[in-house]
């Protein structure tokens, strides 16, 4: 039972998580973050809600899996679907009750991150639409991580919604969503064993993440950092080196499309890694050589 549940909730991308946590950590703290217990729940948090929220992905699509993908731990009888709907949702409930009440975050962004979960699991199969909620599900996982460090700092509810830290929080998450929607688009076209017309322009969109990115380091100056430090343009190199990695899996057709997918999901700590460059260079370079260890990690359990 074990193994069924590592693949349900996907494990081998656990670790994607826990870099966009830290990261909305470090930005809503600045160059003086540090570790603290909070943080150790809110990454506590953030696993059980990611792990709960895949396994109830797979309980949704328990009646299509049975059709189409009868190796996978429900229709294969390896855990029942009773087992999967009951730690599901204890371990979504858990993880946002530890976010809240242990890691500080902001009840309201946690329970939008809970909302999204679930109506991303309920409609991801009859709306096409639905991989902008999945995108908004890392997005909020990012609000409600910082939050929790805003909120330190000033306990009224809402006033970190209109503080001067809110646009370093948001424009960084908001990318975030970018990337997993077009990474999302992607994935789709794996499973119709075709690169269509709607998978390639979103790969195009990933080049976007660097350009803007590039950009707001050119014409801001954030925390005092300037645009000549080499800590800063380093994650946007291994960025765009990863990205013509993932695409020339992609250009192979339909073979590469797996391939692809679990690269780019690898390479979602780079993008986390741009986005605290300014903040803690150090951190930063520690990310950027996380990729090529999810990777091998993925030839245990699927990223997919």
């Amino acid at each position: 039972m074990l193994r069924a549940l590592l693949e349900l909730s996907r494990v081998s991308n656990l670790p994607t998580v826990w870099t966009n946590v830290l990261a909305a950590w470090i930005i809503a703290s600045g160059p003086d973050w540090r570790w603290t217990s909070a943080l150790g729940w809110l990454l506590l948090g953030a696993s059980l809600i990611y792990s709960a929220g895949m396994i109830l992905n797979d309980a949704c699509d328990a009646a299509w899996d049975r059709d189409h993908r009868p190796e996978r731990p429900i229709p294969s009888g390896r855990i029942s679907l009773t087992t999967v709907w009951a730690i599901g949702l204890i371990w979504l409930l858990g993880g946002a009750a530890i976010m809240i009440l242990l890691g500080g975050a902001s009840w309201l962004m946690t329970l939008l991150l809970l909302a999204a979960i679930v109506a991303y699991n309920a409609y991801h199969k009859p709306w096409a639409g639905s991989v902008i909620v999945m995108g908004a599900c890392r997005t909020l996982l990012y609000l409600a991580a910082g939050s929790a460090q805003l909120q330190a700092d000033d306990p009224n509810l809402f006033q970190w919604v209109n503080g001067p830290s809110w646009g370093f929080l948001a424009v960084p998450g908001v990318l975030l969503g970018l990337y997993i929607v077009s990474l999302s688009l992607v994935a789709r076209s794996e499973m119709k064993g075709v690169v269509g017309k709607i998978a390639r322009y979103a790969a195009l969109a990933f080049w976007v993440m660097p350009i803007v990115w590039s950009i707001m380091i050119f014409f801001t100056s954030y925390k005092c950092y300037h645009p000549h430090q080499v800590s800063l343009w380093l994650p946007i190199a291994c960025f765009v080196i990863w990205l013509r990695f993932a695409s020339h899996k992609l250009r192979l057709g339909p073979s590469g499309i797996g391939g692809a997918v679990g690269c780019l999901l690898a390479g979602i700590p780079l993008m986390d890694a741009m986005m605290i460059s300014s903040v803690s260079p150090l951190s930063a370079a520690l990310l950027c050589c996380l990729p090529p260890l999810l990777r091998l990690w993925q030839r245990w359990i699927a990223a997919t």
